[in-house]
C-alpha cells in the first residue's frame, strides 16, 4: 500500500471513529420568544456536557446593538434583535456565521425608563416576515430578507392600550395562522388578533378587558379549543390567568389572582389540562387544572401562592423538564419545583447568581443578571449541579443583564446591551479544536 493510501485510510478511519463516537447534533432554529413552542426548551442535541475552562470557543462578539433587552431570535443563518441607538429603536439582523450586520429597519423612537432604556420583546419570524414591538408599543412587520417595513400599528394610538404599569411594553407578539396576536390591554379588549399581512384588526377580547402585563401568551389545544393563555393586571393588586378562544377572541375561562402588582413578567406553562403561573413581587406561583364540560370552561384551583409560595420568579422566566419547574425565586435562590404539587424539590443560593435561563438536551443554561457569568447546570430534581461556568469578556450593564440566553443551531447567544457574545456549544466543534 503506498503512502497516500495509508494516509486515506487513517483519514477515513478517523472519521468513521468521529462519527460513532459523538452523539449527532439535532440542529434547531429558534423563531420566537422561548422558541418554536414557547416552552424555552430546545430539542437540539449533539451539545456540550462540560464546558472548557474558560467556556465554549467565542466565535463574535458584535457590539453596536444598541441599549434594550430585546432577545435574539434566529432562523438559518441569521438573527434578528431589537435595539435603541439613540434616540431611535430599530430591529436589526446578523450573519450567524460572522457578527456582521445585514439591514436595519427604524421602528421608532427608543423608549426611556429609569430602569432601563430600549426595547424589550423578541422578534417573532414567520416565513419571510419578522413582526417585532418596541417598548412604545409599536408593532411592525418587516421583510426577513432586506428590512423593508411592510406595515406598522401602535398598540396605544392605534389600539388604545393599556399597560399595568410605566416599564413599556415588553411581549414578545404570538404568530398563530394567519393572525398576528398581541396583548395592548384596556376597554377595547386586552387581546388582539391582527391580519398578519396587513394589520388590520381581526378580533378584540370584548369579555377580557384588564391591563396588559409584561408577559408573553402562549397558544395551546385544552378541551379540544385552541386558546391563547396569558397573565392579565386588573387593578391595584389583583389581576388574572386567562384563555381565550383563538377564533374569535371569546373568553373561556378566567381566574382571579390576587397579588399580581408591580410587575408581571413570566410567560406561563401549559402542560396538558394543567397551566401554571408565576411572578415575582411576592406573588408567587399557581397551578390551575383547566376542564370543558359542553362549551363551558373551569379553571379549578390545585394550589394557589399562599399555600406554595416556592416560586416567585421576577422576571428570569421557568421552565419545565420533566415532572419539575426550574427557575430563579427570590428569597429561595435557584429552586427545583414538583409541578404537581407545588413541594420544593431543592432550593440553592450559593452555586448560581440569580438571573434567567434556558433548557437544552437536559441541562439549563443560566445567565446571570450581576456578573456576566454563563452556568451549565444538569436539570436534576434531585440537587443543583452545576458542570461548567464562564463569565463573558466585557460586560456592558452588571446588575441588569436581564436578556434570557439562546441556543439555537449548536451556539449559545448572550446580551449585555450593545454586546452580543456567540459561543459554539457544539460537541464535535471541540473535539476538533
Amino acid at each position: 500500500m503506498t503512502k497516500i493510501s495509508l494516509m486515506s485510510a487513517g483519514c477515513l478511519w478517523a472519521a468513521l471513529f468521529f462519527v460513532h463516537s459523538t452523539k449527532p447534533l439535532r440542529a434547531d432554529d429558534w423563531p420566537q420568544w422561548q422558541g418554536p413552542d414557547r416552552t424555552n426548551v430546545s430539542k437540539e442535541t449533539g451539545l456540550l456536557k462540560t464546558w472548557p475552562k474558560d467556556g465554549p470557543k467565542l466565535l463574535w462578539t458584535f457590539d453596536k446593538a444598541g441599549v434594550g433587552f430585546s432577545g435574539p431570535a434566529v432562523v438559518g443563518d441569521r438573527l434578528y434583535i431589537m435595539g435603541g441607538r439613540e434616540d431611535t429603536s430599530i430591529v436589526f439582523a446578523l450573519d450567524v456565521k460572522t457578527g456582521k450586520e445585514l439591514w436595519s429597519c427604524l421602528i421608532g423612537k427608543t423608549f426611556r425608563n429609569s430602569y432601563g432604556d430600549g426595547p424589550r420583546g423578541t422578534p417573532t419570524i414567520d416565513g419571510d416576515s419578522l413582526y417585532a414591538l418596541d417598548g412604545q408599543g409599536e408593532l411592525i412587520c418587516v421583510e426577513t430578507s432586506s428590512g423593508k417595513k411592510r406595515w406598522s400599528v401602535n398598540m396605544q394610538n392605534d389600539l388604545k392600550g393599556e399597560m399595568m404599569s410605566g416599564w413599556g411594553y415588553s411581549e414578545s407578539v404570538l404568530v398563530d395562522g394567519d393572525q398576528v396576536v398581541c396583548c395592548p390591554g384596556g376597554k377595547e379588549g386586552t387581546v388582539a388578533a391582527l391580519d398578519k399581512k396587513t394589520g388590520k384588526v381581526k378580533w378584540r377580547s370584548k369579555e377580557l378587558t384588564d391591563k396588559a402585563t409584561y408577559s408573553s401568551l402562549v397558544v395551546a389545544e385544552i378541551g379540544g379549543v385552541r386558546q391563547y393563555v396569558q397573565l392579565t393586571h386588573k387593578s391595584a393588586s389583583d389581576g388574572g390567568i386567562v384563555g381565550v378562544a383563538a377564533k374569535d377572541g371569546k373568553l373561556l375561562w378566567y381566574y382571579p389572582r390576587p397579588g399580581y402588582q408591580t410587575a408581571v413578567i413570566p410567560t406561563p406553562i401549559v402542560h396538558g389540562d394543567l397551566v401554571y403561573a408565576t411572578a415575582g413581587y411576592g406573588a408567587g406561583c399557581n397551578l390551575l387544572q383547566i376542564s370543558r364540560t359542553g362549551e363551558k370552561f373551569e379553571a379549578k384551583e390545585l394550589y394557589k401562592s399562599s399555600q406554595k409560595n416556592v416560586m416567585k420568579n421576577q422576571h428570569g422566566g421557568v421552565v419545565l423538564v420533566g415532572d419539575c419547574v426550574y427557575g430563579y425565586s427570590d428569597g429561595r435562590g435557584w429552586t427545583c419545583q414538583k409541578l404537581k404539587t407545588g413541594e420544593a424539590a431543592w432550593d440553592d443560593k450559593v452555586k448560581v447568581g440569580r438571573g434567567s435561563l434556558t433548557c437544552v438536551d437536559g441541562y439549563l443554561y443560566c445567565y446571570a443578571e450581576s456578573t456576566g457569568e454563563a452556568y451549565l447546570v444538569e436539570a436534576s430534581p434531585d440537587s443543583l449541579k452545576l458542570k461548567n461556568k464562564f463569565k463573558t469578556p466585557k460586560q456592558k450593564k452588571e446588575g441588569s443583564i436581564w436578556t434570557h440566553p439562546v441556543v439555537a443551531n449548536g451556539r449559545l447567544y448572550l446580551r449585555d446591551q450593545d454586546l452580543i457574545f456567540c459561543y459554539d456549544v457544539r460537541e464535535h466543534a471541540a473535539a476538533a479544536r
